[in-house]
């Protein structure tokens, strides 16, 4: 039972560390999910409030700032709503189209679409395109960044 817990947990954190790139994984969910398996598994003992506390905030932060960073950089470069939701559509559907490169290709390609159907001329367009790019790879590197400290308080906690 105990390898069980175990090998249910280290894949659970795999898919949660891939669901900081690929936006269809559950990502820090799939991380937190984990610790309730440990507690079922084997035993809820390790964790107080303040784990769960500082754990939930973390998840709370990381939803937030998921949808916050990536919309940050579109802005940032003259970008407006239409290229917000654009390159949201663009993350979500690009990796089913394109299976490696969509993910990149998807949120730009969305974000100028978006841009060029509320009428915005073409160059200021492919701007927001590349602020999504932008939005999209600071937004990656502090969800993999906040999922890692996520994976390595449970250590220190269950240690």
């Amino acid at each position: 039972m105990l390898i069980a817990a175990w090998i249910i947990i280290v894949v659970l954190f795999l898919i949660g560390m891939a669901g900081a790139v690929y936006p269809v994984l559950p990502g820090a969910l799939a991380i937190y999910a984990a610790f309730f398996v440990y507690g079922f598994m084997i035993g809820f003992e390790p964790f107080g409030v303040w784990f769960w506390l500082v754990q939930t905030t973390i998840v709370a932060v990381l939803m937030i700032a998921d949808y916050a960073v990536s919309a940050l950089g579109v802005k940032k470069f003259g970008g407006k709503r239409a290229s917000v939701i654009g390159s949201t559509i663009g993350l979500l559907i690009g990796p089913f189209v394109i299976p490696v490169a969509g993910l990149l290709i998807g949120p730009f390609i969305g974000a100028v679409v978006g841009e060029l159907i509320v009428g915005t001329e073409f160059r200021q367009a492919v701007r927001a395109g590349i602020g999504a790019l932008v939005g999209f790879f600071s937004g990656l590197v502090v969800k993999f960044v906040l999922q890692l400290l996520m994976i390595v308080l449970f250590i220190i906690w269950v240690v």
